[in-house]
């Protein structure tokens, strides 16, 4: 008896709970959901709902967005009294805050570039030498006998055996002997051994000696390092022979590899600011003497010689460089200069938005300018836009977007009229029954208007799975999507050992995780945008694995 009191006093406290909890909370569930759509009043004349992300979805009947899933708004009227041309993209308050939009003015400024440069440290060709033998003999013995051994001018490298030599020492006598008489056969004499490169202090020990000298010394001409060693011992040489070629490293070259376009941007007596990754902590300069008139076929480079002194040898070729230029272009004085960000490119043309100049509606128009130079961040513009207009720089493809889908002139379109977009059709959002209703009454001119700001064109790829910034999600937007990465990895796993079967098991697993993905979780624009862009390329691929029993077409779709 006590058990069943027990049981029906428990039943009144848990009936008790409920009518509390019904009164705090504001009645049913119905209730509040009527509650929550008298808070959304329709305006009375555009009779339109739209959506928050996605203001270009116009609709009769409340529901969701057939692009996102979220739950549509009333469409304000706009109060403006402005002339709004036809040309003009007009964005709300609200579409134009969540794309962050951002505008610059179009000012004049400096056209300075900043060039980097790769190069490499090379000897000075102007003190580059050979060391040749002017006498004809053989090597009897090498003093210098390595590569990059020091040699200073002078200094004995070689001796050879010369019968040659000998020859010319006899008539040397010869002529001493007669030198009262003949004095001009004297002079000749010596001037033969001169021209063997003998200096007056060898050709003097020869006369003292009284004696002929089998063997000579030969002298270095040149002060530098050993480059390359051409003989061996006891080589036969001829006259001009060459022992070694040597390098003269007082003063270097550094030569730079330029780009073709920024070859336009560098001019004699520039300063370079150079560093040497192997000399890390100091910083060099030279100015530019010399580039190179011609651009190599292969690497598209110019070569960009700097002339640097070198005393202390530290500076040694092959050494890797790495220089900057600050660059004037010349002939461009009060230029126009846009950033890089404001233009898109249709291939042929350059395409950026103008904001229109009224005071009270947010309005970009369509506009085709001509290119200048490439300033690194920024563009010379020079036709088509004006100084102090502003044009759009982050956000533009949302402009471009919005300027699609209402049939105006885009980059994609640049004539107008209303264009067909794939959009991401047949991706179910998993709206309510009243949001479907809707979304079937639409016409075909209003299911063009699916959000295209995420449509990549041949001219403008954007790799999603590269992104340079990480997107905030929700937790449970989180949780819902590492169910769908933990089928990801086990297909990769699949994949490893190519059993297709399992593959295919998986990828309709990965199906079902993906449909299980809430997307109105996803608050953030730039996370809509990402999310469907990167969720209909899974589902493209995970269908075709699914249903493809061929492993080398399904690895490809992986």
């Amino acid at each position: 008896m006590k058990k069943y009191k027990n049981y029906i006093l428990g039943a009144g406290i848990l009936i008790i709970g409920i009518i509390v909890g019904n009164v705090f909370s504001g009645g049913d569930s119905k209730g509040s959901h009527n509650e929550s759509e008298h808070e959304l009043v329709q305006d009375p004349v555009t009779q339109l709902w739209t959506c928050a992300m996605h203001p270009q979805i116009q609709l009769e009947e409340p529901g969701n967005c057939p692009i996102c899933g979220m739950e549509l708004i009333p469409m304000k009227t706009s109060t403006t009294s402005e002339k709004i041309s036809d040309e003009e993209i007009v964005l709300s308050e609200e579409a134009y805050q969540l794309a962050n939009i951002q505008t610059s003015v179009v000012e004049k400024g400096t056209t300075e570039k900043e060039i980097r440069l790769l190069g490499k440290v090379q000897p000075d060709e102007r003190n580059l030498y050979s060391q040749v033998s002017h006498i004809p003999g053989r090597i009897e013995r090498l003093y210098v006998n390595f590569t990059g051994e020091k040699v200073v001018r002078g200094q004995k490298i070689a001796r050879v055996y010369s019968p040659e030599l000998i020859s010319a020492q006899k008539e040397l006598f010869e002529a001493i002997r007669s030198k009262s008489i003949y004095p001009e056969l004297y002079t000749a004499s010596r001037n033969k051994l001169k021209l063997w490169k003998l200096t007056d202090n060898q050709i003097n020990s020869i006369e003292k000696s009284e004696g002929i000298q089998e063997q000579i010394d030969i002298l270095s001409d040149h002060n530098g390092y050993v480059m390359k060693r051409n003989v061996e011992l006891g080589d036969y040489l001829k006259e001009g022979s060459s022992l070694f070629d040597i390098a003269n490293l007082n003063t270097v070259w550094v030569m730079f590899d330029a780009y073709e376009a920024d070859i336009q941007w560098i001019h004699l007596n520039d300063v370079v600011d150079f560093t040497i990754q192997a000399i890390p902590g100091t910083l060099f300069k030279g100015k530019v003497t010399y580039i190179d008139p011609f651009v190599s076929s292969g690497s598209r480079v110019a070569k960009v010689r700097v002339e640097v002194p070198n005393p202390s040898q530290k500076l040694l070729p092959e050494m890797f460089a790495n220089g900057i230029i600050k660059a004037k272009l010349q002939n461009a004085k009060d230029a126009l200069v846009i950033p890089k960000s404001a233009v898109l490119w249709t291939g042929k043309k350059a395409v950026v938005y103008v904001k229109v100049p009224h005071e009270k509606t947010i309005s970009f128009v369509y506009r085709e300018i001509t290119l200048g130079a490439d300033l690194g961040d920024f563009y010379i513009a020079k036709d088509g836009l004006m100084e102090g207009e502003i044009v759009a720089t982050n956000g533009v493809f949302r402009i471009d977007a919005s300027a699609q889908l209402v049939g105006k002139k885009s980059m994609m379109n640049p004539e107008g009229g209303k264009v067909s977009l794939g959009g991401h059709a047949g991706m179910d959002m998993g709206g309510d029954s009243k949001g479907k209703e809707a979304n079937s009454k639409m016409s075909d001119e209003k299911m063009k208007n699916m959000d295209a700001a995420e449509v990549e064109t041949p001219t403008k790829k954007v790799d999603h799975a590269n992104m340079v910034n990480r997107i905030k999600v929700s937790k449970d937007f989180q949780n819902q999507l590492n169910t769908a990465l933990k089928d990801y990895l086990t297909l990769k796993d699949a994949f490893a050992v190519d059993d297709n079967k399992t593959a295919q098991k998986t990828a309709d697993a990965l199906l079902k995780s993906m449909s299980k993905i809430d997307m109105k979780l996803l608050s953030n624009m730039e996370a809509h945008n990402h999310w469907m862009t990167v969720s209909k390329e899974i589902l493209s691929s995970a269908t075709s694995i699914a249903n493809n029993s061929d492993i080398k077409k399904t690895k490809r779709s992986f």
